[in-house]
């Protein structure tokens, strides 16, 4: 039996966890309760996360990490094959691949995503990134290019025309030449399994607007947070078409805000590991566009704490006002990250989740 996508749901606000296949997931920390991503706890945390009913898993692809002491993010999971075991482990979550366009051919993707779609019953979903790192493709032999969201149009259409059609094709565009080219199966999901896009500058924001259901964007404060929702808006009515919004957080949940700022203070300034802080955040402030300007000098805790996303901190009821406010300003998602997701993520379900629901998010 085929179900309805999880993020296509019922509840206004979506849930999910990010970046559980890297080491460190998104906080860049010596302290000894670090995430390490092995393999048998991403199958703990996807199953924690899967009886919680949050709605999706969503990867980072790394492929080389930001050194220091930890050698931070170096030791992640592939997101295919990764998507593809957890589908196996899990019943009712969405489970997303992230895709670096210029490193992976569109007829090999379109393979591997409908064969994740299969084993998942249709949950599976893809997040299109067109990369930022240069040292990191240097790994590949390739070059980031300067139009990195046109080569993913033609990406996107030949997966597309690949399960679209039962006869082979060719293809002759800019970036890809295919001859007598056939994918099959196609997709359970029709035309394609969902895809997002996280994007901050223009040219990628308006590639998610065309082609995506799901964007991804960064804010640095609630009060002005709303002005992505107004940019996203405008750029979908201009492709006549409406795409969700999400945004990213680092969690840390106590029972007192006392204890949750402590442990913030540990993790993401005193046992930061700030070697590969400074790698991250200079290569991100270089060629990446994924957050405010002043973001890197005004919170460099948070890039520590959650790669520069926005912080939760505190009690439950501080986290979930902090959530019903992203969703009043027009988010319809977020992705969670944490210290250790095994460890932290049961106390978060137990305690906010229910607030969520007496707040009329989430069923």
């Amino acid at each position: 039996m085929i179900k309805r996508h999880p993020l296509n749901g019922a509840n206004r606000l979506k849930l999910g966890i990010f970046s559980t296949n890297a080491d460190g997931g998104l906080a860049i920390t010596t302290v000894e309760e670090r995430w390490k991503a092995r393999w048998d706890d991403n199958v703990t945390a996807a199953q924690i996360a899967d009886r919680a009913g949050l709605e999706f898993i969503l990867p980072i692809a790394r492929w080389k990490g930001f050194g220091g002491q930890t050698h931070a993010r170096e030791w992640s999971f592939e997101t295919f094959t990764w998507a593809a075991a957890l589908a196996a482990s899990t019943e009712r979550i969405g489970l997303f691949m992230t895709v670096h366009v210029p490193v992976m051919h569109p007829l090999y993707a379109a393979k591997a995503l409908a064969t994740v779609d299969h084993i998942s019953k249709g949950r599976a979903g893809l997040n299109i990134v067109c990369g930022w790192n240069p040292s990191e493709f240097a790994m590949f032999g390739i070059k980031l290019g300067e139009k990195g969201y046109d080569q993913a149009a033609e990406w996107l259409e030949i997966v597309e025309k690949a399960y679209a059609s039962d006869q082979p094709f060719d293809y002759d565009g800019t970036y890809y030449q295919l001859k007598q080219a056939i994918s099959r199966p196609a997709s359970l999901q029709s035309p394609r399994p969902v895809t997002m896009n996280a994007a901050f500058g223009g040219p990628g924001r308006d590639f998610a607007a065309k082609h995506c259901e799901y964007i991804f964007t960064t804010f640095s404060e609630l009060e002005g947070a709303e002005r992505h929702v107004a940019d996203i808006a405008e750029r979908a009515a201009r492709a006549e078409r409406e795409v969700g919004l999400y945004t990213v957080c680092h969690v840390v949940c106590r029972e007192t805000q006392e204890e949750a700022e402590a442990y913030y203070r540990r993790y993401a300034l005193n046992e930061a590991d700030h070697a590969a802080v400074e790698t991250h955040m200079a290569g991100k402030k270089e060629f990446s566009s994924s957050h405010d300007a002043d973001a890197y000098d005004r919170y460099r805790q948070r890039f520590a704490g959650g790669a520069g996303s926005y912080p939760l901190v505190g009690t439950p009821e501080k986290i979930a006002a902090d959530m019903i406010r992203i969703s009043e300003l027009g988010y319809a998602g977020i992705a969670l990250s944490f210290v250790n997701y095994t460890y932290e993520l049961p106390f978060f379900c137990d305690r906010v989740l229910p607030l969520l629901e007496q707040a009329g998010l989430r069923a």
